[in-house]
This record gives structure tokens, sequence and C-alpha cells, in this order.
């Protein structure tokens, strides 16, 4: 549940947030849409984020190129070489082709499986996967991270099914790999099952301390449940491990805030916009902390809190006036 809070700045300091978050807000409504009706555009990639600037830039449309097909490995690779060695006329050296043809397929339908340019379709990862592990490219528990690399693939299709079954299977196959659990705890996470979720990262903290998503994905579960003590301590491990983490910092100021200690979240904000000027979040929480404990005054909450919503202007949400005062309610 969100809290509110209250404070009562200078007449023209709250008239200064006002205008920034309406002036924001005007800003979003005015801007012409995309797509307009008639036009037509590209689909945009799901993993191209999209860029803001000062300057128009006409608009340039870059078309991939369109992936080729995997290759169908053959189910019996060895016989398939041998059977171009002849018993009267022997060539090797067609066999010796053969071998390093296969060679070459394997490592395209693996790297697709791996994902390893980090732009591959969950289908054809899926697919890839799939391949691999029908044609025993690799065999006993070395195949657990074929297994997981289709379940990231289900995953980013939604398949909750089949992910389950091969997040289980990769798990199975080497029960010492702190990622796996982890990644299964994510998962286990987006389906809001906070327990299998906190199951899986306790022991991939267990075989591996230093784990820092596992330590943050964790203190996350704590602070929903209200935990801000166990959650405090995982941000500061994670902080330990990862100094130059803006986030990490934000994240733990946040839990101080919750906890109404003022000043630590203070500091900690402070250190996350150090770190990264941009972080509005921070900004924002800083605001927050500084009005709510009284750390610095209210022309420096603000200050914070009009440099938070220019930054992100759907903070402007969190932002309420009441007659004379401002309430805040705490972003998720």
């Amino acid at each position: 549940m969100r809290r509110l809070y209250w404070w009562q700045p200078p007449v023209l300091l709250l008239a200064a947030v006002a205008a920034t978050a309406q002036a924001q807000t005007s800003s979003q409504s005015g801007q012409a849409s995309p797509n307009p009706a008639g036009g037509s555009t590209a689909p945009a990639s799901p993993d191209q984020i999209p860029a803001t600037s000062a300057e128009t830039k006409p608009q340039v449309t870059i078309t991939a190129p369109r992936e080729q097909a995997l290759p169908d490995l053959p189910a019996d690779e060895f016989n398939r070489c041998m059977g171009m060695v002849g018993y009267e006329t022997i060539d090797y050296t067609q066999g010796v082709l053969c071998e390093a043809q296969l060679s070459r397929e394997k490592h395209v339908v693996i790297e697709a499986c791996i994902d390893k340019k980090g732009d591959t379709a969950p289908s054809r990862i899926i697919q890839a996967c799939t391949e691999s592990l029908d044609r025993n490219i690799y065999e006993g528990n070395s195949r657990y991270f074929l297994f997981a690399s289709r379940a990231a693939g289900y995953f980013a299709q939604g398949d909750k099914e089949h992910a389950l079954q091969d997040f289980n299977e990769a798990v199975k196959l080497a029960p010492r790999n702190a990622y796996l659990y982890y990644n299964r705890g994510v998962f286990y996470a987006a389906q809001s099952d906070s327990e299998a979720a906190l199951r899986d990262f306790d022991t991939a903290i267990g075989i591996n301390s230093t784990l820092v998503p596992a330590l943050r994905q964790r203190a996350r579960i704590y602070q929903a449940r209200g935990n801000f003590i166990d959650a405090r301590q995982d941000y500061s491990k994670a902080i330990g491990l990862q100094p130059q983490t803006a986030a990490l910092w934000s994240e733990r100021g946040y839990v101080a805030l919750r906890q109404q200690d003022y000043e630590s979240a203070v500091r900690d904000e402070a250190e996350a916009i150090r770190l990264d000027p941009k972080l509005a979040r921070a900004y924002f929480l800083r605001g927050a902390a500084t009005a709510f404990g009284g750390v610095g005054g209210s022309p420096n909450a603000i200050d914070d809190v009009k440099t938070a919503v220019s930054l992100d202007p759907s903070l402007a949400n969190y932002v309420r006036l009441k007659g004379k005062a401002v309430s805040l309610a705490l972003p998720p």
C-alpha cells in the first residue's frame, strides 16, 4: 500500500511544482501520434529503447536481414560422415570435410540456442535448443544450459508450463549452479509466487553469496512483505559487492524511507544521484525524505521533486496539491 505524506512548502515553491507537473503533462498530451491515421511505420523492435532529442531528426527505417533457416542436423552424424569412406576407394578427405561441415552447422544451432548476440527471437531459440537436444549435440548433465536457454525462450513467449518444465530440468542436471535457481526464481516472481521465488533466491545465494541479482530480488520480496530489516541487509550486501550501481543505493534509500530513517534515505539517494545524475526516482525519493524528515528544508525538497518530474513526467502522478499543501505518494 502506498503511503501519503504532506508538508507545507512556501506558496511560490508550491506553484513551481504544480507548474512543472502541468507543463510535463501538457507536453505529453500535445505530442503528435507516432503513427497517424493513414500513415504506416515499421513496427519497432521490442529491444529498441526510444530516444528523445531537442532537435527534429529525419526518420530512418532500417530493415534487418532475414534470418537464415537453421541447419537440419542429421540424427547419426558419425555414420553419415563415415559412409563417405568406402573400403575399396577410401576417401578420407570427404570424411574430414563432412565432419567440418557438421561442426559449422552445430555451431550455428548452438549460437542460436544460447542467443549469443542477444537479439535472437524466442521462437528461434526454442527451435535451436530443441534441435540441439533432439540430436544429442551434448550429452548427460552438460545439457543443462540447453534446457535453461529454451526455458527463457518459452518464458519470453508466455508459455509458462513449458518454461517451468525446462527450468526444472536444468536445475535437476546442474543442482549446484546458482544462476539456474536465480532464473527460476525470477520466473516464479513473475507469476507472483513469492514463496517459491524466495526459496530459489535463498538457494542461489547459499551456493554463491556474491550473486548480486539474487540478493536484489530477495530484498524486493522482503520489502514487499514489510520485512525492511532483511531487505536493507540484502541491499547493503549487494552495494558492498557493486558499489558503483546507482539503483542499489536508491533502492536501499527507499527502504530507509519506509522505515522513517530519513537521514539515511537522503544519504543513499544522494549517492545514487552522484553515480547517475539522470536517475529520476532518486531525486523524487530524496525530495520526499528531505521534506518528511526536515532534512535540508522545503526548498531543497521542492527542487528535487521538480527535477524528478522533469526527468520522468510519470512521477507527477505521485504529486498532489491540496490547498497550500503538497502530498506525495511513494512510487512502487
